[in-house]
């Protein structure tokens, strides 16, 4: 019976009671009022009590008494079925979809299985905590205001997200989804939690065919689209995220099965897949589609990348009645997977692939080599006359001209060869299953290709040159560094031939390169370090909105040589670490940057620092941290105003040694930075192990960021990682006022480059 219905029939017996006071003796006036009172209570309050609580000695009232009770007995008993129904179906649903459920009030009132599961503790002793309470302490703000404004209806987040840690130091990320409900007569918010990168799990969820209020708003409030079918695979049912998902509306849906409103294909060979549906109705047992499948919708012809698991129903015989799907659209995520796995084995410059899937897959040609599976050939590359075109015409000009020339070598090789950016202007090539003549004939083919190009750049012409030195990889090969340094060596001695020179690794030849080469930079480094030739310069480093405290300036090394003249910092730099140098070079600049610093000579504002680099051969050195720690000690120089930059590929080279260095400065209140963030994409899970304050998203994200809509894509992740993680973010390379503004307006908190200001000399005089 309806609730209206039984309005107006306690209304009708108000009525009637009303009559009866008239006839009846005044002695019983008493009794029927407050029958009359208890019924009136009933009508206005709505809801019906088993019975009401009044005696007489008078029969006949005795008797209406006794017909009221036995009339609100029936009608009740139907309403508390329902009632009781519905609270159980909900947690039957909520025990079983894949998603975290909660039901929150002023706090938790209902959680689900899945949300006990990401928190570790018992769901009975969740209920009647806060759920800002059970989430990291820099979230607990953020979760506490959000449910308060969503509570009393004010503008807030629907959706955002929010880490989770386990008894067990397990950390989950959820994306949370609130909706107001009423829930037991109370406010309350219904939030979902859908874990980032998700694996969907079959298990079964029930969907009657009738559905109470409270189960359709639950169900449709879910951002995981739920179909279900009867037990011939007829859709039945789908919730608006389905409707969505598909393009297709409920209504129009029902009745087909689900081939026929959408098609499965894998979405690498675009392959049909089988309707899983049928599968999971065939074999009574849950079925979990590809990770790869693509969903077409047959109404308006989108494409979806989907996650998708479907279980078969049972009712309470265990007879089969239907199947449910659950379909959660990847399609975002698949996308941000893919850029992220190009952006790591990728130079963002050029295209081309980055040093390290280089070394990947000469490691493998290597390997091949050793087994005797076929002939290869290592060859590096190296630009002439790169240098003319930077002083001349700037980064940007020499960024060009990088683009063109990896187009060039992309053209000159074949397609199963591998072309790689190894640094700067260095490149190399892998010749798969080529003879070691053939290999020379590409060689020469791509130093003529190189050196027949013109360069321009507004009013200016360039010719370049390239220099390559060949290494063949067979049975009696090395390691990969000594494929590596062999091939670098042939690559320097053809290059002191003359510009478009290709020349085969000799053992000669490495021992006459390291006779001019080896010798000539040590004496001329060492003497650098002795006569004090190294020279200091500082680029200034500004915040983007006001911050007060941070790196204030970047350190810089210059060399000059006999004559007085200034020597490229990436020839000198890239010599040092190629013999070993660097350690030498970095107890230099440390000591000289901290005794400036303890005697005046170098100021900063107050809580501002001085960022210092600190290469990865002298961040594997265990002897270091012992000389950093001496130098504070005896210059005075408060911990605070020093920032150690160390390169994310520096860390992962030299991970254990890093956690110590870092662990132990910054507990002396030394502050760190990771440099050139990006350029080597995986070392993401080492970042919550290191005490880091600042991520310095690598230039080349930075150059073109107005322009660039990838480079704008990465850096708003590189950003939003870095906040999760709390550190501050640096962009650095910032060279037009374009990058600058684009900058400021994605929120990096700091900013270094010939737009904010050139390198100057450090004046060092106290």
């Amino acid at each position: 019976m309806s609730i209206a219905g039984l309005l107006s029939l306690l209304f009708a017996l108000i009525a009637i009671l009303l009559l009866v006071l008239y006839a009846l003796q005044r002695r019983d006036l008493r009794k029927l009022a407050e029958l009359s009172q208890q019924l009136q209570r009933i009508a206005i309050g709505g809801r019906l009590p088993g019975r009401v609580d009044l005696t007489s000695d008078k029969p006949e009232v005795a008797a209406l008494i006794t017909a009221v009770n036995h009339l609100l007995t029936r009608s009740t008993s139907g309403n508390e079925r329902d009632a009781a129904y519905a609270p159980k179906l909900f947690t039957a649903l909520g025990d079983r979809i894949h998603e975290a459920v909660l039901v929150h009030g002023d706090v938790i009132l209902y959680c689900n299985r899945q949300f006990a599961s990401f928190v570790g503790i018992d769901r009975a002793e969740l209920i009647g905590r806060r759920l800002a309470d059970l989430v990291p302490p820099e979230y607990a703000e953020l979760v506490s205001e959000n449910i308060h404004r969503r509570l009393a209806g004010e503008s807030a987040a629907e959706r955002y997200e929010i880490d989770m840690v386990g008894l067990q130091g397990q950390v989950t990320r959820l994306e949370i989804a609130s909706t107001p409900i009423e829930y037991e007569k109370t406010s309350a918010l219904l939030i979902t939690g859908v874990e980032i990168l998700p694996t969907m799990t079959g298990q079964a969820l029930r969907v009657p065919a009738e559905r109470s209020e409270p189960q359709a708003l639950a169900l449709s409030s879910l951002s995981e689209a739920i179909i279900a079918t009867d037990k011939d695979g007829r859709i039945d049912y789908m919730n608006p995220a389905a409707e969505q998902l598909t393009g297709s509306t409920a209504d129009a849906a029902a009745g087909k099965l689900l081939e026929e409103i959408v098609s499965l294909v894998d979405e690498t060979d675009r392959r049909l897949l089988s309707d899983p549906v049928h599968q999971a109705l065939t074999t009574g047992a849950a079925v979990n589609l590809s990770r790869r499948a693509l969903m077409l919708s047959r109404a308006n012809g989108s494409e979806r990348s989907i996650e998708l698991s479907a279980s078969p129903m049972r009712n309470s015989v265990r007879e089969l009645v239907g199947a449910v799907a659950i379909l959660h659209d990847v399609t975002e995520l698949r996308g941000l997977t893919r850029q992220m796995s190009y952006q790591a084995t990728h130079d963002a410059l050029t295209g081309l692939v980055n040093r390290r899937e280089f070394e990947r897959r000469l490691e493998e040609g290597i390997e091949s080599g050793h087994r005797g599976d076929g002939q290869h050939v290592l060859a590096y590359l190296d630009l002439d006359r790169f240098k003319l075109v930077n002083d001349t015409s700037g980064h940007l000009a020499g960024d060009g001209m990088l683009r063109e020339v990896a187009k060039l070598l992309r053209d000159a090789v074949r397609d199963s060869d591998t072309v790689g950016r190894l640094g700067g202007d260095e490149f190399g090539i892998l010749l798969v299953g080529c003879p070691l003549e053939k290999a020379r004939q590409i060689a020469d083919d791509v130093c003529r290709a190189v050196g027949d190009h013109r360069f321009v750049w507004r009013d200016k012409i360039y010719n370049i040159g390239a220099s390559i030195g060949l290494v063949e990889i067979s049975r009696e090969s090395g390691t990969l560094e000594e494929m590596l340094v062999a091939a670098d060596t042939a690559c320097y001695v053809a290059k002191k031939q003359g510009s478009g020179r290709v020349v085969v690794y000799s053992a000669r030849d490495e021992a006459l390169a390291r006779h001019t080469g080896e010798i000539q930079w040590l004496q001329r480094l060492q003497s650098a370090l002795k006569e004090n030739r190294f020279h200091l310069y500082q680029q200034v480093i500004v915040p983007a909105e006001g911050e007060d405290g941070g790196p204030a300036m970047e350190v810089l090394l210059r060399l000059q040589d006999e004559s007085g003249h200034d020597l490229p910092p990436a020839e000198f730099m890239r010599a040092a670490e190629r013999y070993r140098l660097m350690g030498l070079v970095d107890r230099w600049v440390v000591q000289t940057t901290l005794s400036a610093l303890g005697r005046g000579a170098i100021s900063v504002a107050p809580e501002r620092s001085v960022a210092i680099n600190i290469s990865g051969q002298t961040l594997g050195d265990v002897q270091f941290l012992e000389f950093v720690v001496e130098c504070l000690d005896s210059t005075g120089v408060t911990p605070g105003q020093v920032c150690f930059e160390i390169a994310e590929s520096a860390v992962i080279a030299n991970l254990d040694h890093a956690r110590r260095f870092v662990g132990v400065l910054h507990g002396m209140g030394c502050q760190f930075a990771l440099d050139d963030f990006g350029s080597g994409i995986g070392s993401f899970s080492n970042l919550k192990t290191l005490p880091l304050d600042y991520l310095k998203i690598d230039g080349s994200f930075i150059r073109n960021l107005a322009r660039d809509s990838v480079n704008q894509a990465m850096v708003t992740a590189m950003i939003k990682l870095a906040r999760t993680l709390n550190f501050k973010v640096i962009a650095e390379q910032v060279e037009d006022s374009a990058a600058e503004e684009a900058a400021r307006r994605m929120g990096v908190d700091y900013l270094q480059g010939y737009a904010i200001g050139r390198p100057q000399p450090l004046q060092l005089a106290a």
